[in-house]
Parts: structure tokens; sequence; C-alpha cells
């Protein structure tokens, strides 16, 4: 299955209910709760166009990959419970790092929770190195931890 880029609103719903799906686990774990409560439709709409939505199959994965500056920025990887372990994930960061270089981007940049303990470890076999903690609004506590990969 090869990554492509999603620009038809027509996919916004599957790709809505694919995160919800692949997001469930969060619920109940992390504080605050996910930004995926407020991901519409409209926001998906602008994400496509700041940057881009990258789905794999009906879709069965997706990242979104937008440009900062100094790194491409990776936000809401998912892969379908029934798709992992098949590299899906893995497939979509190479392609944010090719995305990257085209870009003239030099890393790849990714948040997680500082609860989600399993993504860290993920990350950190995918080559990120952790750069930094940040604590949501309100918290006088990190709430995630920010990854970053060098781009060659």
């Amino acid at each position: 299955m090869t990554p492509q880029l999603a620009t038809d609103p027509a996919l916004w719903p599957p790709i809505l209910a694919l995160l919800h799906e692949a997001f469930a686990y969060m619920e109940g774990r992390i504080d605050p709760p996910s930004s995926l409560r407020r991901l519409t439709p409209e926001a998906l709409t602008r994400q496509a166009v700041a940057g881009e939505i990258w789905i794999i199959g009906a879709p069965v994965a997706c990242v979104f990959l937008t440009p900062q500056p100094g790194a491409l920025y990776l936000g809401k990887l998912a892969v379908a419970a029934s798709h992992r372990g098949q590299g899906l994930s893995r497939r979509l960061i190479d392609l944010a790092e090719d995305r990257a270089r085209a870009l003239r981007l030099p890393a790849l940049e990714l948040e997680t929770r500082v609860e989600l303990v399993e993504n860290q470890t993920a990350f950190q076999k995918m080559g990120f190195e952790e750069v930094g903690r940040t604590a949501h609004d309100g918290y006088d506590r990190p709430t995630s931890i920010t990854y970053r990969r060098a781009v060659f």
C-alpha cells in the first residue's frame, strides 16, 4: 500500500473515523484530553491547505505534515488496529522524511504525551530523540514530549 496525498473533502469523515478509532486508547490516560476532540472536517480542510494529509488505503493509516521553521512537524500519526504491525507508521515517517527533503527542512519533529510511554519507545526506535518537554495551558507540569530526527 502506497501513501497518497489526501485532498478530497470526501475523505475527511473516514480520516476522522480512523483517528477516533486509533486514538481511543488514550481516553482516560492522558490529561488534558486529546485535541482530537476538537478536530472537525473544517479543521482537516485547513490542515490540507496549511500542510498535507497523507493516507494509506481506505484509509487505514494517516499522518498530518506541517512545515515549520527548521522542521517538518508530524501530527496525528495513526494506524487502524487491524493494520498494526505491518510497518505502516514507518512507511509514513519515511514519506515525511522524503517530504522534508523536498521542502529543504533539516528535521522531522513530533510530540507525544508524557503518559504514552509505548509511543515514546516506538519513536525512539525510529531514531527520534527527545528535545524538550512542554505543558499545556493551565498545567504546571510537562504534558508533552517533543522528539526530533535529523533528515539526511
